[in-house]
């Protein structure tokens, strides 16, 4: 017989007692705190649906909604889409905010410069980065924000040099070297 307790299990006098905590809770435990901003937005949606509208829910679901204050946007819009080369203070200091940022490393933080503008920033990734170090180094996660856009910014001048010398496409370089990592070392699994 399973030991796991269910709606039946509990009988109806704690399903009433918990349904009241849950509406006025005094225990923070029973207060339904997932993804906070996120649901309090979808709960009070009232227009039609969009892309944006199930986005959202599709990140409210696996728990990757990042919000992003304000400054890091404004942050983020100095960036030219026409920039050729990259601001290193300015990158700094949206690194070090995004990095502060719940739910965000490295790899997503990297992801939204490199969209923001792909012919200066590419992503960090575990493939790509393997790909790119002569002996297949692993790229490892560190707290330290300081040490990671470190290593960032030498991932950026490590694929840069190596954009120039195989002649590939820097703007394009993170998914070429992902796909070729995927292909000639399919046998290796990253973690």
């Amino acid at each position: 017989m399973s030991k796991i307790k269910t709606i039946e299990k509990l009988g109806k006098n704690i399903i009433t007692s918990f349904k009241k905590d849950y509406n006025s809770p005094k225990d923070s435990n029973r207060k339904y705190n997932y993804q906070k901003c996120l649901t309090e937005k979808l709960d009070e949606y009232e227009e039609p649906f969009t892309q944006e509208t199930i986005n959202e829910i599709v990140l409210w679901k696996i728990n990757r909604y990042v919000k992003i204050d304000d400054e890091i946007l404004i942050l983020l819009n100095k960036i030219k889409d026409t920039d050729t080369e990259f601001n290193k203070e300015l990158t700094r200091e949206i690194l070090t905010k995004l990095l502060k940022t719940k739910g965000v490393r490295i790899a997503l933080a990297s992801t939204i410069l490199r969209f923001k503008n792909p012919n200066i920033y590419q992503i960090i990734d575990q493939r790509v980065y393997r790909f790119t170090h002569p002996n297949g180094e692993k790229f490892k996660h560190t707290e330290d924000a300081e040490k990671t856009i470190s290593t960032y910014f030498d991932y950026l001048k490590r694929l840069k040099e190596i954009c120039n010398e195989f002649e590939i496409p820097f703007a394009e370089s993170d998914r070429i070297l992902y796909l070729m990592d995927k292909e000639f070392n399919k046998d290796y699994k990253l973690k």
